[in-house]
């Protein structure tokens, strides 16, 4: 994993689903299943992403930080609630 940024995204049982969206160091391969089980260990079920989405790239700051809001924006674009 290069980066992550792990956002709230709609559910429809829930309200908010943890997902994390992951940019993967280039040629790496990972399973989903790998990263949340992975999560589960060291942050306990409760705190650990229901889903993983993989991205090329995450849109950054011009310092190269991770822009999280962008991300979650994505999720609730068009959307009454956005948080």
């Amino acid at each position: 994993v290069q980066d992550c940024a792990v956002v709230g995204v709609p559910h429809d049982k829930w309200g908010e689903a943890v997902t994390a969206v992951v940019e993967l160091v280039d040629g790496a391969i990972i399973e989903e299943k790998t990263i949340i089980s992975h999560c589960k260990a060291e942050l306990g079920s409760v705190k650990a992403p229901k889903t993983v989405l993989f991205w090329d790239s995450l849109p950054r700051s011009p310092v190269g930080k991770v822009l999280r809001r962008s991300v979650r924006e994505k999720f609730w674009a068009g959307r009454k609630r956005t948080i």
